[in-house]
């Protein structure tokens, strides 16, 4: 059931809500407030009901019990998952629609003026539209939507094509682009970074920065949330509830009060200090972040009693090296693939040293899903060489795993497979560091879903005892928690790494190196991902490698 009351700051409140699936609760007596100027960072583990919970608040769906309440008057606008939705319509349109009201008003005043006989009522309807279209500053909506169509990567040639015409994850920018456009006073985002490269994932960071507005946003891309988010939605165990801070702020302060749960020795006091430490240490990190003001007052106000501990579970990732490798490791030379006439890398020269952790990018689509493969020799390259060290164990996670679970297999015998030590209580250990215990162990390959498959690839990893970690995507189908473990386990490693990521914060926080490649060569750089990114020299540099010769 759907409510409305008038509030005075409130924009949205939660009553009671409760929602069951059969005998399945997913959630029960919820009550939280969402107030304007806020953006709330929704997470949860895969299955917690993070995208239901935004689907209630739309009003896509209703909850079993307890009742929704939006300030009348308020303009919702929801980030469109069907991609086909609007396949018929010119993109420059699909994202003026996102404003139903100005849209409407567009459509009537056009079809008034189209009239072959048009009378004194249609001239008095016209000059109605017009004044109404005028006061929602509708003479500038086209140029908006342009502006937000161009700042997410959506050329102005594409303007005016058909939304089929357009690629999917073009796609996914046009509905994002139609979510953001006129200013709405709530926005509702499902996994709104989803296909969109690092550039214009920091357009989208500041927009939502500078957003007046109310933003509640389900996201795996803890950048991101760290970026925008002033308070986060933590859904675990049927509760959800409402924090300060961003992701790091809740994760860091959460694993501290679990810390101090377990230590009995220290006095109450004592504990209360540790946190006030913890609270001032952070809002003196915030200083450095784009949201600094805002963020800074939020933590001023935050009571060291609103910090809880966290029942989540992390599953423990360790790679352990069996040798430590040698001086050789990995060099390429003149490496090339070029595939029905798209050249996915070109002259690639690469001298590996011992601890390098290299991020490995590119615009052309599945670069780097075929260097790896290639290296990997899943794929022949076009011309060059590569040779690794003699000394090199290396563990492969590919992008694509499904030739891995083509079997009817349970997930003990699975991991059996890859295992010198056969025994169940061995391989069981690796199974129950990603979560897999009891029952879950005799599940078959054939009903695993995408995440579950991740771990059981992660399981499979670690038995290896790998020196050299080859990394494709590893963030895919994972939930923050696992995300969060895998970063760690992969900073504290003593080996080499190849890693191809969206994910900001993990390549951030491990890679000494970066590795673009262009149609026109290679660019190597031996600087932080960040430092990549804003440096004008390789921008300009970039900008030339891409460049149509």
């Amino acid at each position: 059931m759907r409510l409305q009351k008038n509030t005075t700051s409130t924009m949205i409140s939660v009553d009671n809500l409760s929602l069951k699936f059969g005998k399945r609760t997913l959630f029960e007596d919820v009550n939280l407030k969402f107030t304007p100027g806020n953006c709330y960072g929704v997470i949860g583990a895969n299955g917690a009901g993070k995208s239901t919970f935004l689907k209630i608040l739309s009003g896509e769906i209703d909850s079993t019990s307890g009742s929704i309440h939006i300030t009348p008057g308020q303009r919702m606008a929801v980030l469109k998952q069907n991609h086909f939705e609007f396949d018929e319509i010119e993109v420059l349109k699909t994202v003026l629609m996102g404003h139903k009201k100005l849209y409407s008003i567009m459509e009537e005043k056009d079809a008034i003026y189209m009239k072959p006989d048009f009378s004194e009522e249609d001239g008095i309807r016209a000059s109605e539209l017009e004044a109404e279209f005028a006061e929602m500053d509708g003479w500038n909506a086209e140029s908006d939507a342009a502006a937000l169509l161009s700042g997410l990567g959506i050329s102005e040639d594409i303007h005016y094509q058909p939304m089929k015409a357009l690629a999917g994850n073009q796609k996914v920018r046009v509905l994002l682009a139609q979510a953001l456009f006129g200013n709405p006073d709530i926005l509702i985002l499902d996994e709104p970074t989803n296909d969109l490269d690092a550039e214009t994932i920091g357009w989208l960071e500041d927009f939502l920065i500078n957003f007046k507005n109310l933003v509640i946003v389900v996201s795996h891309d803890r950048h991101f949330l760290d970026e925008v988010s002033t308070h986060i939605v933590d859904i675990d165990f049927g509760k959800i509830k409402i924090f300060s801070g961003n992701y790091t702020f809740w994760y860091e302060s959460s694993q501290l009060a679990l810390k101090q749960r377990s230590d009995q020795n220290k006095k109450a006091e004592e504990k209360r200090k540790e946190l006030q430490e913890f609270i001032a240490r952070f809002s003196a990190n915030v200083a450095k972040s784009k949201q600094a003001t805002a963020r800074k007052k939020m933590l001023e106000k935050l009571n060291v009693d609103d910090i809880e501990p966290s029942s989540r579970k992390y599953p423990g990732i360790i790679f352990k090296p069996e040798r430590e490798a040698g001086d050789q490791i990995f060099m390429s030379e003149g490496l090339e693939l070029v595939e029905d006439g798209t050249t996915y890398f070109t002259d690639v020269n690469l001298m590996v040293d011992k601890g390098d952790k290299i991020a490995f990018i590119s615009k052309t689509k599945q670069a780097v899903n075929k260097f790896f493969e290639t290296i990997m020799e899943e794929q022949k390259p076009t011309k060059g060489t590569f040779k690794w060290g003699v000394t090199i164990n290396k563990a492969y996670l590919p992008n694509e795993n499904s030739k891995y679970f083509n079997s009817d297999l349970n997930l003990i015998d699975w991991l059996r497979q890859y295992s010198s030590n056969q025994e169940e209580a061995y391989v069981r250990t690796f199974l129950g560091r990603m979560l897999f215990t009891g029952e879950e162990t005799l599940k078959k390959c054939t009903v695993l879903s995408g995440g579950e498959k991740v771990r059981c690839m992660i399981s499979k990893m670690m038995l290896q005892n790998p020196n050299f970690l080859v990394l494709d995507e590893p963030t895919n189908h994972l939930d923050l928690e696992s995300i969060t473990a895998f970063n760690n386990a992969v900073v504290e490693f003593p080996g080499t790494v190849f890693i191809s990521s969206y994910d900001h914060a993990f390549v951030q926080s491990t890679v000494n190196r970066v590795v673009e490649f262009t149609p026109n060569g290679v660019i190597d750089r031996r600087t932080s991902y960040d430092d990549y990114l804003e440096s004008e020299e390789i921008k300009a540099l970039r900008e030339k490698m891409y460049a149509k010769g």
